[in-house]
């Protein structure tokens, strides 16, 4: 079995459509109706290749969901390709998931997250991979390219309480955390952010999946965690949330929120057939936070947060945070810039950030 993108010998439209070994289709005008309503009336070249397409993914109830919401995305644009059993997923046990006794800082950063996924890609064993933009270096392996930043889901960090903790407060985020509560993250982000507004806290490494962290909280081995807003949401556990806190309060993790599909950048056809679900405010914002990333260049052992955001008015203001582990130094600062100067605007917030901060956080 193949699938052809092209353009539809009848009526010109542009098709997407089964077809047998033997070449002859089977999706004809019905498919090309399809396609063509794509957004922006986008067109694909001809071409055929194997079914199914092979999805690369991690194996957590986390990573799985996210897969499947975008398989959804793409066949909702094209049914003929669910008809067609068109995908397959590929679970990858990477080196980020399987040492949990570790912070990423001590083996090699959040890049391992994405190293053997990438690895399958560049082999040839996946066709695509879905990623926590979070997640992703910001510099792909050669030969790798970006196709698609899904919708951004939430960008906030949720505080999770145990049962020692009091009542949220509205006019103060920390308020129902105890005096020197015990919060478990393995995150120096939200570590140095946390005590540099609370320095009585005391922190403990915790890794894992989600549901691994939220029985931490439960069962009191600690006090409470943080946790993205959108992988709560994503796996129905918003409910879990009791504190959501702003940017201003907690600036994110470049990426954060934001599903992103990588490909080999020689396939050229499934970037286009991607390119139809991308959401290009999505696309802006990452650009901007992970040319900040990108730009301070960093550890992962370096506190760092860039979250970005289009104004009513079509400018984009990106935060960017610096800061030291134990929260003694913490420089946040905006800029506002146009949108088409995304990654400039990151670049340049990004080296006046390390300008002016202590020298050594930079240090591997």
């Amino acid at each position: 079995m193949g699938v052809w993108l092209g353009r539809n010998e009848h009526d010109g439209e542009t098709a997407l459509s089964t077809m047998s070994e033997s070449g002859f289709g089977r999706g004809g005008a019905a498919s090309a109706r399809v396609i063509s309503e794509l957004p922006g009336g986008r067109r694909v070249r001809s071409h055929a290749r194997a079914l199914p397409l092979r999805v690369g993914t991690r194996g957590s109830p986390l990573a799985l969901v996210q897969t499947r919401a975008f398989l959804g995305m793409i066949t909702n644009i094209c049914p003929v390709l669910c008809a067609a059993k068109a995908f397959e997923e590929h679970a990858i046990a990477t080196s980020g998931d399987l040492i949990q006794d570790r912070r990423l800082a001590e083996i090699g950063g959040k890049g391992l997250f994405a190293k053997e996924i990438h690895e399958a890609l560049l082999d040839g064993r996946v066709d695509f991979a879905v990623h926590c933009m979070k997640d992703l270096e910001t510099k792909l392996p050669p030969g790798l390219v970006l196709a698609c930043c899904l919708p951004r889901e939430d960008e906030r960090d949720a505080l999770v309480l145990g049962p020692r903790c009091g009542a949220p407060s509205v006019n103060d985020p920390y308020g129902a955390l105890p005096h020197g509560a015990l919060i478990g993250t393995s995150s120096v982000r939200r570590q140095s952010q946390l005590l540099a507004a609370r320095p009585d806290l005391r922190v403990e490494m915790l890794r894992g999946n989600v549901q691994t962290r939220l029985r931490k909280v439960s069962d009191g081995t600690v006090d409470a965690t943080l946790l993205a807003v959108a992988g709560l949401r994503r796996l129905g556990l918003e409910h879990l949330v009791d504190v959501a806190l702003s940017p201003e309060t907690m600036v994110p993790s470049a990426g954060q929120g934001i599903v992103g599909i990588t490909v080999r950048e020689e396939d050229v056809e499934l970037c286009e057939l991607l390119s139809a679900i991308e959401d290009p405010a999505a696309r802006i914002v990452s650009l901007a936070e992970r040319a900040l990333l990108d730009a301070l260049d960093g550890s992962c052992r370096t506190p760092v947060g860039s979250y970005a955001f289009i104004q009513a008015d079509g400018q984009l203001r990106l935060t960017g945070l610096v800061a030291t582990e134990d929260g003694s130094f913490c420089l946040r600062r905006v800029m506002v810039g146009r949108t088409s100067e995304a990654a400039h605007l990151g670049k340049e917030l990004g080296e006046s950030l390390k300008r002016d901060s202590p020298s050594n956080i930079f240090q591997p």
